[in-house]
């Protein structure tokens, strides 16, 4: 007879209390994420500092902790001084090849981040741009009044410091596709020099530095840098789509569960190698299963009409392609963050709103994509502590990646937390399997009774989606039942659940 697969929790330390910035969020200069996405002065539904009112409500809802800003590849060119102050001068972009106004920068950013009440995380050019620039930035946002960019921000009107706390030396810089790539030899040295100038200005800056799961680049940028960075930055999309929009299939998705922790486990490894896995933590300050689309510009060939290059970009927004299998699968990276929660500190979604993001603006309102209720589920029903679960007989089930190889991927994936505040239980299950129910049971350690209910994200198929006046994925909150001893729960396929447990 099959057995019911069994979760368990075990006696002895937890894993540790997760940090909340590991449901963090990423905005860029690209398409509409910005003009047009959050910020839109002129809307009705804009305030009088140009901010969509519905997006920074959203945000609030899912509690946004950490807002990484102005990239991406858009940073490697973008020069921070001419994007503040009254006088504001447009720019041609050459990442995304679109003319920027400039009339988003800096005090614009960190006002949003104010709204938001979140942290701002401000990644510098290290592509055509210098130490000295990066640690300028610095200046004007975190010095009191000293010298002249501290000054330069209060005549611009902010007489308090900014206080922005987090920064990124870079972006991808290791990439081909990067504006000023540079070598591994090239990285070190740049990081050094930029980490002692900006650390200078304000030693309580925390540090990253772009990297990858790479022996030559991190080697070199450890040894050089090791004891001046707070954090090491890597990035990944698993469906990648620049040049073709070519969607993985929800069976495809799910291939990509197995694939979750492999650059966590690269760069642990090194960090250890070099007994700093105690000093410096990742930021996952980029991820999304699906890359954007952004055809004939990362490329040899360059589009030359606008159709070739600029209006492939509104495929990005297309709701219907943003379905069960995007709130699946993010939902067990996130599972993934949080029980790597002892050196994964800070994790960043690729983009909060608008192209592959989980809010979408249209004119009269906004559409809550389905990922957009995975983290709103992750954010406030789950506990800070991370428990340490024992599986047994847990389910595999046959699926087959983009490249077509098969592959088995678990069922189940569910994680165990745990409410430092008050005891309570809180278990994130996700079913993957696209069209059947799974039972589970959670031995949760509670002697007596206890009180039980589940909240969920769910549409009817795996194909559902969020759409203008359409809405197929929904979270949905259950009932409290009294209960006493292991609790038996029964998944929907294609499901992505919290149990919570309260002890009566």
């Amino acid at each position: 007879m099959k057995k019911t697969p069994q979760f368990s929790v075990r006696t002895g330390p937890s894993l540790g209390l997760r940090s909340e910035m590991l449901y963090g969020h990423f905005i860029e200069h690209f398409h509409r994420q910005i003009y047009g996405g959050v910020y839109d002065p002129g809307n009705p539904l804009s305030d009088e500092d140009g901010f969509r009112t519905d997006v920074l409500e959203a945000m609030r809802r899912i509690r946004v902790p950490i807002l990484r800003w102005p990239g991406g590849c858009f940073v490697s060119s973008y020069h921070w001084k001419k994007a503040v102050g009254p006088e504001r001068t447009p720019f041609f972009d050459k990442a995304w090849r679109v003319e920027d106004p400039n009339s988003f920068g800096t005090n614009e950013y960190v006002r949003l981040c104010r709204k938001v009440d979140c942290e701002p995380y401000i990644c510098t050019n290290a592509g055509t741009g210098t130490a000295e620039e990066m640690s300028d930035w610095l200046e004007y946002c975190n010095l009191p009044s000293e010298g002249e960019y501290a000054r330069l921000r209060i005549a611009h009107g902010f007489p308090e410091p900014h206080h922005v706390r987090y920064w990124s030396i870079g972006n991808e810089n290791y990439g081909w596709w990067e504006i000023g790539a540079k070598t591994a030899e090239e990285w070190g040295r740049l990081v050094l020099e930029s980490a002692k100038m900006m650390k200078h200005v304000d030693p309580t800056a925390e540090l990253s530095a772009a990297a990858l799961a790479d022996i030559d680049w991190n080697v070199s940028l450890l040894k050089n840098c090791g004891q001046h960075i707070d954090w090491i930055s890597i990035h990944k999309y698993w469906n990648l789509m620049a040049n073709e929009n070519v969607f993985a299939t929800y069976d495809e998705s799910m291939a990509c569960t197995n694939d979750l922790d492999t650059e966590i486990r690269k760069v642990r490894g090194l960090l250890e190698a070099f007994g700093l896995e105690k000093r410096i933590r990742i930021a996952y300050d980029e991820w999304n299963l699906r890359g954007w689309h952004h055809p004939n510009v990362h490329t040899l060939r360059q589009g030359v009409d606008r159709e070739e290059y600029i209006t492939p970009r509104d495929l990005n927004d297309r709701n219907q392609d943003y379905t069960m299998a995007d709130a699946v699968f993010s939902a067990c990276f996130l599972n993934t963050l949080n029980r790597n929660c002892d050196l994964v500190g800070m994790a960043c979604f690729a983009p909060v709103v608008n192209t592959r993001g989980c809010i979408f603006t249209h004119p009269e309102g906004i559409v809550l994509r389905s990922t957009y209720h995975v983290f709103d589920l992750y954010v406030n029903y789950l506990g800070d502590e991370v428990l340490n679960l024992w599986a047994e007989d847990v389910d595999t089930m046959p699926v087959h990646t983009k490249e077509g190889r098969p592959e088995d991927v678990e069922v189940l994936d569910v994680l165990g937390t745990r409410f430092s505040k008050d005891g309570t239980l809180a278990f994130a299950a996700v079913n993957k399997h696209p069209s059947e129910t799974k039972e589970l049971t959670l031995n949760t350690g509670v002697h007596g009774v206890y009180r039980s209910r589940r909240i969920t994200v769910w549409g009817e198929c795996t194909e559902s989606y969020n759409d203008i006046g359409h809405t197929e994925v929904t979270l949905s909150e259950g009932a409290w039942r009294k209960g006493e001893g292991s609790l038996r729960v029964r998944l929907l396929p294609h499901s992505v659940n919290v149990i919570q447990v309260r002890p009566v």
